[in-house]
């Protein structure tokens, strides 16, 4: 069978059905169906039910729709409050002052969250008036909590991370273990970004912030202890062995109500809503997975994947170069689709080229977790470029040019994660 006929109809129905609206979970079912009929012999309707139940009764995959109501509670709660009292006077006195606060806030949260947008307004609903009342220089604020809004996706417990563990059928425990060191050299650039950047304009705009003395500090730490507290029985559980990735997602659960309940404005009405807001999300991420799987069986019997993994195997091409085309790759369907998205409609090919490559699949998943960000604050449909647009009533191109900084950091963190690997797979093998 000839290839590019095959991606020629794969490409041309899948875009067809996306660009008339239909949901992507649809569409990658659709797809997957028209490839079914035109190019195998195969029952089409038995084949959809036993795919879309096998991935839907996955164990693994129950930890996903309790991380995402994990994240709603905490959405729903007073934690982004709580987040700006306890940083600021930590963060008051580095250069750039509350700039940090974006960073640091979002990079806590999206250690108990695991969602990218929930982060991005978590973490701005709070900041960007404060940050205003003190005029803060406007693309400044815009640019670090679209930056900072991904780690979401790369610091566990990650959603998509799951998604990508499930796809591949890696172990989620050490997925989450690889994204630690990655996600805290991302925050760590951001940061860097902002003091160089405040150090370079002769910004004082904190000037009015280093009163904080040792014992505002401390009150800061005893703001932030619950929120620590709950990122150890999270990850902790899941590094000392005492929990999998399922059990830590329970225990988040009932930590994050525990929190929410204690911290005060967390009602009967607020259960409700972060209970169906998780249902909602969930129930989509599973449409996509059931899309994503029935397109990876379909292609598979048409022997695409593995045609085009030899096709490019016999280029015989560097692990280097096969890096850099896939991120160039991945940046340009970043444009157009979402991280989740992105993942499981091309890991039906990529994966059998990337393990023919010999790269190691937990590396590559923090890699992919990098280079899917990027998608998060690239136009037309970056999704945190739209939550900030509802935020601060920016046009998007504004949005756009004030997140390209970190865009830039995110590509310069794929290049120390390619000439470094050890910052992915130390923790993992240390387990």
């Amino acid at each position: 069978m000839n290839e590019v006929m095959l991606t020629v109809v794969f490409l041309a129905a899948l875009f067809f059905l996306l660009g008339s609206s239909v949901w992507v979970g649809f569409s990658l079912l659709g797809c997957a169906v028209v490839g079914m009929e035109l190019f195998t012999n195969r029952p089409v309707g038995d084949s959809m039910a036993m795919t879309i139940w096998g991935v839907n009764s996955s164990w693994t995959l129950t930890s996903l729709p309790l991380f995402v109501w994990m994240g709603e509670i905490l959405f729903r709660s007073k934690l982004s409050d709580t987040l700006f009292k306890g940083l600021t006077p930590l963060m008051s006195r580095l250069p750039g002052g509350l700039l940090h606060v974006n960073v640091a806030g979002s990079a806590i949260f999206a250690a108990i969250s695991g969602s990218s947008a929930a982060t991005a307004v978590t973490v701005g609903k709070m900041s960007i008036p404060e940050l205003r009342l003190r005029h803060y220089p406007e693309g400044m604020i815009v640019g670090t909590l679209a930056g900072a809004g991904t780690l979401g996706l790369l610091i566990p417990p990650s959603i998509t991370m799951i998604i990508y563990g499930v796809t591949v059928n890696e172990s989620i425990a050490k997925l989450f273990m690889a994204g630690i060191l990655p996600g805290i050299m991302l925050a760590a650039l951001f940061m860097s970004y902002v003091a160089i950047s405040a150090w370079l304009r002769g910004d004082q705009s904190n000037r009015e912030e280093l009163a904080f003395t040792l014992k505002d500090k401390l009150l800061g730490l005893y703001h932030l202890l619950p929120v620590f507290a709950l990122i150890l029985m999270v990850i902790g559980s899941i590094y000392t062995g005492v929990a999998t990735a399922t059990e830590s997602a329970v225990l988040g659960v009932v930590g994050a109500l525990i929190m929410a309940t204690l911290q005060g404005g967390f009602g009967w009405e607020g259960f409700r809503q972060s209970l169906m807001g998780a249902v909602r999300t969930s129930c989509m991420i599973a449409f996509i997975l059931m899309g994503s799987s029935f397109l990876s069986l379909a292609m598979g019997f048409t022997g695409l994947p593995r045609n085009l993994a030899e096709l490019i195997a016999g280029m015989h091409l560097s692990p280097l170069m096969l890096i850099v085309i896939l991120t160039v790759f991945y940046i340009i369907l970043g444009c157009f689709l979402d991280g989740i998205s992105s993942i499981v409609l091309t890991m039906a090919v990529i994966e059998p080229l990337v393990r023919q490559a010999g790269f190691d699949m937990i590396w590559f998943g923090i890699y992919l977790m990098l280079v899917v960000e990027m998608a998060q604050i690239t136009p037309p449909v970056g999704f945190n470029l739209f939550v900030l647009q509802g935020m601060t009533g920016h046009d998007m191109g504004f949005i756009a040019r004030a997140a390209f900084p970190m865009f830039l950091l995110m590509v310069l963190a794929v290049v120390l994660l390619v000439w470094f690997p050890g910052i992915a797979t130390f923790l993992p093998k240390a387990m």
